[in-house]
């Protein structure tokens, strides 16, 4: 009975060694998979009979001890579309499974992946190199996030449309200057601005500021240089503008178009102009009511632009698309503008190492892992995101050869025990000639 159950205990070692060595070939083969996680081995005994007078052969089971929570080594990547994590999580990710109306159709299931070799296919998806298709929020025409749903992140919005101008915002000095005794000594400034129009169309706008003759009497005694009129040019479609504008002693305004206003409170004019579309409604900010800021007049012989801007935009085509630390993928244009269209989130377990395992250095939810918490980078437990990198497997070759070294010694050994049990039994046999 203990020479069989020598031999039946070896064979089950033979078995251990055999799964310990697919281990370590599995771990081999994916040394320079992206995102792949290695197979350990956990050696588990068998007991059959175990006494203080007694112990019966028992077994051994080689059972797979899993690495996912364990990070390989992060490496940039010339692709800017590669994604890793740097901590713990996974990337939410979509199988295809067929295709309708010329656009894949994806598998119900969730997947998910540290493989983040991303990249831009045919029909505008990111999908990484096992082909699984990277899953995020959407984000609305507003950058609002949507949180309540995952899906597969496509890159459809093509051309950025324009924007009519609305809304203009000046910063300048006027020199405090002395009054011209006349109006042929009066000095004005001009600047231009650029608005578009509902088509996108480029217009010039200009904003002329003129002083106000003082009196003339004799000697000519000039006082502060504190009244401007403002015209715009074109003129707007109701007619020319001649804004007088009176700045108090601390080069603030103090009036605008007769009005003293608040201290504070908003310098603005509100007017239409007519580009051959109809009437388009801007407002021009100056700045505020006793405040320096926006247009104000103080020390310097010449005018002097500080800021001067406007919320109008030309149409624009796709440029490329680029990911933001926080998971933002955001689709750039040839106008200088950019639009967010969705945020990648990482997922975490609460035992990770218990996912079950798919093709393609994939995994899905288990019992065991718990359920899948899905959050933004870089909180509640999770990694960050690192851009233009990717992570590489967690196998060590090294440690691998001598796991392998071990395992082949280990079989030879129990080959050993099989063989002397069978010499042994085989005497036994030979007792009755």
């Amino acid at each position: 009975m203990s020479v069989f159950g020598a031999m039946t205990t070896a064979i089950s070692g033979l078995n251990a060694q055999a799964r310990a060595l697919g281990h370590i070939s599995d771990n081999l083969a994916n040394s320079q998979s992206t995102g792949f996680k290695r197979i350990d081995t956990n050696f588990v005994s068998l007991v059959t009979q175990s006494s203080q007078t007694l112990h019966a052969p028992g077994a051994v089971l080689a059972r797979p001890d899993y690495t996912n929570s364990i990070q390989g080594t992060i490496e940039q990547s010339e692709n800017p579309l590669s994604l890793a994590i740097g901590g713990q999580g996974f990337f939410s990710v979509a199988l295809a499974r067929g295709s309708s109306n010329g656009l894949p159709s994806f598998d119900e299931r969730q997947f998910y992946t540290r493989a983040g070799d991303f990249r831009m296919n045919r029909d505008g998806y990111l999908v990484n190199g096992a082909d699984y298709y990277l899953q995020g929020w959407p984000v609305d025409q507003n950058g609002t996030v949507d949180r309540t749903m995952l899906t597969p992140v496509r890159v459809s919005q093509q051309v950025f449309n324009p924007i009519a101008t609305s809304n203009i915002e000046i910063s300048a000095n006027l020199p405090a200057i002395d009054p011209p005794a006349t109006p042929g000594d009066a000095r004005s400034f001009s600047t231009q601005v650029e608005v578009y129009d509902q088509l996108g169309k480029r217009h010039a706008l200009t904003l002329t500021f003129a002083q106000t003759p003082g009196s003339a009497g004799p000697p000519p005694v000039p006082g502060p240089a504190n009244s401007w009129q403002m015209s715009i040019t074109p003129p707007p479609a109701t007619g020319p503008l001649d804004i007088p504008i009176t700045f108090g002693p601390n080069g603030t305004i103090a009036s605008f178009d007769g009005t003293a206003g608040a201290i504070n409170t908003p310098v603005q004019l509100a007017f239409d102009m007519d580009f051959g579309l109809g009437n388009q409604s801007i407002n021009l900010d100056l700045g505020r009511f006793g405040v320096s800021q926006g247009i104000t007049q103080q020390a310097g012989s010449d005018f002097s632009l500080r800021t001067l801007h406007q919320n109008g935009v030309p149409p624009g085509a796709y440029s490329g698309l680029a990911i933001r630390e926080n998971g933002d993928i955001a689709v750039n244009y040839d106008n200088g503008e950019s639009r967010v269209i969705a945020r990648v989130p990482l997922v975490a377990f609460s035992d990770p190492d218990k996912l079950q395992r798919l093709d393609g250095q994939a995994f899905m939810r288990t019992i065991e892992s718990g359920e899948a918490r899905v959050t933004d980078a870089a909180t509640n437990g999770v990694g960050k995101l690192v851009v233009g990198a990717q992570e590489g497997s967690n196998v060590d070759i090294g440690s691998e050869f001598t796991k392998l070294i071990v395992a082949q010694r280990a079989y030879t050994a129990n080959t050993r025990v099989v063989t002397t049990a069978d010499e042994m039994l085989q005497d036994t046999i030979n007792m009755k000639r």
